[in-house]
């Protein structure tokens, strides 16, 4: 069913269990092959490597146009086939990659510390995520601001963001891009959008950045820093080879070569990840109305066409058993989702008949902030303004 966004209204099935969607799940979809989730990586670095044979021979190429050209479509490119990387090693984050948790962080440590992800960091915070999704305090992503703390942000009172909101495309531009282009980088030095109830209290020294990046992080316990010091690990070393291959064929062509897909790849996860978690239609949790069914169902699934489906392995087209379920494989996502929409009814949300990218637009303009003025199921339910 198509999200009403005229309407604020939360279908949470109630009576059903997770139990109950659970078994409407074919038992076959939970299993996970070596053989195929080893298959789509291969596809995958098969796609890499094509590319970056062909992307070494731009720098040979006289006409600066079309050397210039072939460096952008190559970006683009590659910055699709690795985001499908990147989702690879966020099933193995999950634990869908394979059944064995040795084969599932050796493969996501490697392909994340490629990507220059810290794998340990970015799994445990992410699996925060997925237990308290929509939680206003201990949600890790994309936890948005408060009527009150949005209009205190730009030093006003929130009795004047209505006219305020009314005519800002450019700022809401200029956000859109910061957004974009460094809102991932943001996330994992500062913690930037995550809850507060997250950051931990036992670490001693509450003044540390919260950092994924650092063992001693309030974001992460004492039993926790070892995983820490292995996915700098990752990232030095990958840090350390970046250097050497830039030394050999040159920095501008090691920009060309890795940084301009490293930017899209980004960008494509951060729009990927906000729009599954933002609609007007969706709403956010105080502690005492949150439960983890209502947040788990309060994701939307969209669409992106033959990209989405083929190089990012459809994690835009099944979000919704995705949140419910992680250890489901993504080639076992749409058979799952077939088996729980009807039980479901309308706490199914999903958004497939626009635009992925106009989506993200007019997303950016219509959720500002939360407010529970209009919420009309009680109190503790905040929806979007």
């Amino acid at each position: 069913m198509v999200v009403d966004s005229s309407k604020n209204k939360i279908e949470d099935s109630d009576g059903l269990t997770l139990s109950e969607i659970r078994r409407a799940i074919p038992a076959h979809c939970f299993r996970r092959s070596h053989m195929i989730s080893f298959g789509y990586l291969a596809r995958d670095i098969l796609y890499v490597s094509a590319l970056v044979f062909g992307a070494l021979q731009i720098p040979s190429i006289q006409n600066v146009v079309l050397r210039t050209l072939g460096w952008v479509v190559y970006g683009f490119l590659q910055g699709l086939v690795v985001t499908g990387i990147w989702i690879l090693g966020h099933e193995c984050g999950h634990g869908a990659f394979s059944s064995k948790t040795t084969i599932n962080d050796a493969v996501g440590w490697a392909l994340h510390s490629a990507l220059l992800v810290p794998y340990f960091s970015w799994k445990i915070t992410h699996a925060r995520h997925h237990r308290y999704t929509g939680h206003m305090e201990k949600d890790t992503a994309f936890v948005p601001l408060t009527e009150n703390e949005y209009a205190e942000a730009g030093g006003l009172q929130a009795t004047d963001l209505a006219d305020l909101m009314q005519d800002t495309p450019l700022k809401t531009l200029a956000t859109l891009l910061r957004h974009q282009l460094v809102g991932w980088q943001l996330y994992l030095f500062t913690y930037a959008t995550g809850g507060e109830r997250m950051i931990l209290r036992e670490t001693g020294d509450n003044r540390r950045m919260p950092s994924h990046f650092d063992p001693y992080s309030p974001l992460f316990t004492r039993q926790q820093r070892f995983a820490i010091v292995l996915s700098d690990l990752g990232i030095l070393i990958m840090v350390i080879i970046l250097s050497y291959v830039g030394m050999n064929i040159g920095f501008l062509n090691m920009c060309g070569l890795y940084f301009m897909p490293y930017l899209w790849v980004h960008h494509w996860l951060v729009a990927i990840t906000y729009l599954h978690h933002t609609h007007e239609a969706i709403p956010h949790y105080t502690a005492s109305a949150w439960s983890f069914k209502k947040g788990a169902l309060g994701t939307v699934d969209r669409s992106f066409g033959f990209i989405g489906r083929h190089f990012f392995h459809d994690i835009i087209d099944h979000h919704v058993v995705h949140h419910l379920f992680p250890k489901i494989p993504f080639y076992n996502a749409e058979e799952a989702t077939a088996a729980i929409r009807p039980l479901l009814g309308n706490a199914y949300h999903e958004r497939k008949q626009e635009s992925f990218l106009l989506s993200l637009w007019t997303t950016f303009q219509e959720c500002q902030y939360v407010s529970d003025n209009n919420s009309d199921t009680g109190s503790g339910v905040l929806w979007w303004n």
